[in-house]
């Protein structure tokens, strides 16, 4: 439990980064519904808005990798053998845009703006985070 813990801190300072790093990856609060298309949507308010929606959104990305992703992995098999294992970073990208459209449904939502450049570039700075933050993860399994 303590490991899905750090998993999902760790998935939410990803996506902080790669909001950060991206602009066409938002994150927003509250309704949404009325903004005019290719606007930018409302940033949370406050400090601890912020911490939390990022932590939300790094939860639902935390179990979209934890259920939806190994099936993927498994059916994609042969494509990744025949990219050389680069498929890896589509089906990132892909379960990065899986937690947006399921983000829609609450009241944070992560938003991206198109799916091969923002989502891969967003899933390839996600992959990076999440190896330098690696150690951690592996420290909280040798205490065990």
């Amino acid at each position: 439990m303590g490991r899905f813990l750090i998993r999902v801190v760790v998935n939410g300072f990803a996506l902080w980064v790669g909001t950060w790093l991206l602009p066409g990856l938002t994150l927003s609060t509250g309704a949404t519904k009325g903004l005019i298309p290719g606007a930018v949507p409302p940033a949370p308010a406050d400090a601890l808005g912020t911490v939390l929606a990022y932590l939300f959104i790094g939860l639902i990305f935390a179990a979209v990798n934890a259920w939806v992703r190994p099936v993927v992995k498994v059916l994609s098999i042969p494509v990744t053998i025949l990219t050389l294992g680069l498929f890896t970073l589509v089906i990132n990208g892909g379960m990065l845009y899986l937690t947006s459209w399921i983000s829609g449904f609450t009241p944070v939502h992560l938003g991206i703006d198109s799916f091969f450049w923002t989502a891969i570039l967003a899933a390839l700075i996600v992959s990076i985070v999440s190896m330098l933050a690696e150690p951690l993860v592996r420290q909280d399994r040798d205490e065990r």
